[in-house]
């Protein structure tokens, strides 16, 4: 029943050190950064690049302020990922996604409260382009989400130790990339809690499965991908290195000894 009560979370619930709650609310601030700044950009500027490098900046600085105190997954796509592959509890990834959603809709309202109607220009919401259809636009979340989740799992493998002075970095530059390859076509989600912040804002529900089964299949492939084919091997410690190199050492040895009995 222990073991159960682990794998489901419960014991999260239970125990004060855990502080689900300063996790929950580290994601919530997460995508309200993401959403007031980077959606709040959109209203500015038609310009594709400019949007890239607000949202690739705004999850950079997301990740970088509560990183430490929920893993900055600030994406349901990064969350589903970490729960296939077994980093996290399943009732903490059911209020990691409901936080993000609630965080992502009080950026995107706080956007729409504090300015005027004629400068709303949609308020960054996603849509599909004119020519695309709604399988092809699954198919480019899917791509985004796969993108974004492996430079997720790639940035904080505890097997490359380094690469956690870049992540936050790394991960805004995913999303840059996602969007700079894909803003036309379908607005480059990456993240369903993103686009759920605009389409309660605007009222406009139109292909939102999209936005959330293309993400998130993406990300459960990278974690899959990531942890069965692409992760470090462990460094070996400096005592395993000695020991190993001891061992060998101590075969020549033997070897000499067995070839001089020989001759003998």
């Amino acid at each position: 029943m222990g073991k159960f009560e682990y794998s489901l979370g419960l014991n999260e619930l239970k125990s004060k050190e855990q502080r689900l709650w300063q996790a929950l609310i580290g994601e919530f601030l997460g995508n309200l950064i993401l959403n007031f700044f980077a959606c709040g950009a959109c209203t500015q500027v038609e310009d594709g690049t400019f949007k890239a490098l607000a949202f690739g900046l705004a999850i950079f600085m997301a990740i970088t302020i509560v990183g430490h105190l929920s893993g900055g997954h600030v994406n349901p796509a990064v969350t589903a990922g970490m729960l296939v592959a077994g980093r996290i509890s399943l009732i903490r990834a059911i209020f990691y996604v409901v936080f993000q959603c609630l965080g992502a809709i009080a950026g995107t309202a706080a956007v729409k409260i504090l300015i005027d109607q004629d400068y709303y220009n949609g308020l960054g919401h996603t849509s599909l382009a004119t020519n695309i259809s709604e399988l092809q636009g699954l198919g480019i979340e899917f791509f985004l989400g796969l993108l974004l989740v492996l430079v997720v799992f790639g940035a904080c493998d505890p097997h490359k130790p380094d690469s956690r002075y870049t992540a936050p970095l790394a991960i805004g530059m995913a999303v840059t990339l996602g969007h700079l390859g894909t803003i036309r076509y379908t607005g480059a989600s990456m993240n369903p809690a993103r686009t759920v912040g605009t389409a309660f804002a605007t009222d406009n529900w139109t292909s939102h499965w999209v936005y959330w089964v293309g993400p998130v299949l993406g990300g459960v492939a990278a974690a899959l991908l990531y942890t069965q084919v692409l992760e470090a091997k462990p460094v070996p410690k400096a005592n395993e290195a000695s020991e190993k190199y001891r061992t060998h050492a101590d075969e020549r040895e033997m070897r000499k000894l067995e070839g001089a009995r020989d001759y003998a």
